[in-house]
C-alpha cells in the first residue's frame, strides 16, 4: 500500500476504519527490526481503538458513557500520533507516515470538537 485510501468521507465510523486499515498496511511495510516490531504492535492497537471506541460511543447507554468513549477515542488518536512519530519507515514510506500523522491529528481534533459540543 503506497497511498492512503480516500478518507474524504463524513461517516466517522467508515473514516476511522479506513484509517486503521491504512495504518495496518503501513505497519506491514515497516523494516522488521526490534524497535519497529514493538512500535508496530502498539500502533496497530491504538489506531484500531480509535474506531472501536467511536463505534461504542454511538451505542452508548447514556451521555456519560458517550462522552467517556469519545474521550478514549481522542486519547487513542494522541497515542497513535506518538507511535507514528516513533516509527522508522523506509524512505519511500515517509510521505505515507506524514499522511497518517495528519489523519490522526484530524481524528483527534474531531473527537475534541465532539466533546466540546456535547458538554454544552
Amino acid at each position: 500500500m503506497t497511498e492512503i485510501q480516500n478518507t474524504k468521507t463524513y461517516d466517522l465510523e467508515d473514516r476511522t476504519l479506513t484509517f486503521a486499515k491504512n495504518v495496518y498496511g503501513y505497519v506491514r511495510d515497516l523494516p522488521k527490526d526490534t524497535a519497529n516490531i514493538e512500535t508496530g504492535k502498539q500502533l496497530v492497537r491504538s489506531a484500531g481503538s480509535i474506531g472501536a471506541n467511536y463505534r461504542e460511543a454511538n451505542e452508548a447507554l447514556g451521555k456519560k458513557d458517550f462522552l467517556m468513549r469519545i474521550r478514549i477515542s481522542r486519547k487513542e488518536a494522541k497515542e497513535t500520533i506518538f507511535w507514528l512519530e516513533l516509527s522508522e519507515p523506509l524512505k519511500e514510506k515517509e510521505k505515507l507516515k506524514a499522511e497518517l500523522l495528519d489523519e490522526a491529528n484530524q481524528l483527534m481534533k474531531i473527537c475534541g470538537a465532539i466533546l466540546e459540543k456535547s458538554q454544552v
